[in-house]
């Protein structure tokens, strides 16, 4: 019943800027923990950023730290990307998900998604 849509994604150039932003709907009152994946043409589905549903944590892939930010925003029901620096290598379809965190033994955690949005383009050019 949960559904996600993305938008903002789009084309630009080598050190660019893009927002993406990401609308959940369906979620009956309840608050999941969220984040962003991505995917390369022939590769696998892999996290970029995660915002954990209860006190905000985050955590990000090491290929966009200090350059990419998530966000959200419990009020509007919706989840940011913030993606700065843009390399071409960022190049990919990009992908809301909802879910759960897992917590890792030893600490830290990683979201296990339970709903996926439709995905969104990035296409960033040298």
């Amino acid at each position: 019943q949960v559904q996600l849509v993305e938008s903002g994604g789009g084309s630009v150039q080598a050190g660019g800027s893009l927002r993406l932003s990401c609308t959940a709907s369906g979620t009956t009152g309840r608050t999941y923990s969220m984040g962003w994946f991505r995917q390369m043409p022939g590769q696998g589905r892999d996290v970029v950023a995660a915002i954990d549903s209860s006190d905000g944590s985050t955590n990000y892939a090491d290929s966009v730290k200090g350059r990419f930010t998530i966000s959200r925003d419990n009020a509007k029901n919706a989840l940011y990307l913030q993606m700065d620096s843009l390399k071409p290598e960022d190049t990919a379809m990009y992908y809301c998900a909802a879910g759960l965190s897992k917590l890792h033994y030893g600490g830290g955690w990683s979201l296990d998604p339970l709903y996926w949005g439709q995905g969104t383009q990035v296409t960033v050019s040298s």
